[in-house]
């Protein structure tokens, strides 16, 4: 079963294209974790018994955890994940973008050490930078092409010359994702919920792939302008899905000692509001 398949697996599961970010910082934590990096573990796993019913994938960000020499954490984190809700991928969050041999032991890091069932990935060093990651063929491999942040223009929305029709950086990207770097079918791309008509312009270029989109909740995203311009359903079979990530809105919906339960009234009512405007 490739990535794309287990992402359709948790979908009917779950009617569901939420993904639930774990972004832990420990001065957010409730009562008396508040400030306590060793309660990393606890914290998140916490939000997952809470909403691992109700999601597509979970996504746990790197940074959080290495920060905070929480890397065992993380590992202990993918394990519980595995346990109590093995039908739901993890989608490890670390952007990773370097060559050969590097390469080769980022993918090791993330397929291997943690376990993970995709990694997100910076394209910009070209397609040497991505293939060491098609080595796992089950694994997915999810490239930055239209980001949710202001600065994302900077590149992604310049227009290339040499290429034929002059497309824009994030639209040869996507056209690269849905053709020649598809080999297997394990890749995906990064579209922020920030800029809906951008993610509607790579579903053109892009039709099948799956993406991933950050950037509702917190980051201000409208969730039913993301799936309006992402997700495409034929004859009650989903052709182009969408995993629409909230982190902060989810994590620190409360902050007293029902925060969990928090958790998952936010991430029911972020499900529900997915799938009104996919109707």
């Amino acid at each position: 079963m490739n990535f794309l398949d287990q992402l359709l697996r948790a979908e009917r599961a779950h009617h569901s294209l939420l993904c639930v970010g774990l972004d832990p910082e420990p001065a957010r934590f409730p009562g008396a974790w508040k400030g306590d990096a060793g309660r990393i573990f606890d914290f998140c796993a916490a939000i997952v018994d809470a909403t691992h019913d109700l999601a597509i994938a979970f996504k746990p960000q790197i940074a959080y955890f290495a920060a905070h020499s929480a890397e065992a954490q993380l590992e202990r984190l993918i394990a519980h994940i595995r346990a109590v809700a093995p039908q739901v991928p993890v989608i490890l969050d670390a952007k990773r973008g370097d060559i050969g041999s590097t390469a080769e032991q980022y993918a090791r890091e993330a397929y291997v050490r943690y376990g993970a069932d995709a990694v997100t990935l910076s394209p910009f060093m070209g397609f040497d930078s991505v293939s060491p990651y098609l080595a796992y063929p089950d694994k997915g491999a999810i490239l930055l092409c239209r980001t949710s942040n202001p600065g994302g223009s900077d590149l992604q929305n310049q227009r290339l010359a040499e290429v034929d029709g002059q497309p824009r950086l994030y639209e040869h990207l996507a056209r690269l994702a849905q053709g020649e770097w598809n080999t297997n079918g394990q890749l995906g791309l990064v579209v922020g919920a920030t800029f809906p008509d951008e993610i509607a312009r790579v579903r053109e270029l892009a039709p099948t792939v799956p993406l991933l989109i950050p950037g509702v909740g917190a980051q201000g995203g409208d969730a039913r302008a993301t799936v309006k311009a992402g997700y495409r359903e034929q004859d009650g079979r989903i052709t182009g899905l969408v995993v629409v990530n909230s982190s902060r809105a989810i994590l620190y919906a409360g902050n007293g000692d029902d925060f969990a339960a928090a958790a998952r009234r936010a991430a029911q009512a972020a499900r529900d509001e997915l799938n009104a405007a996919r109707s």
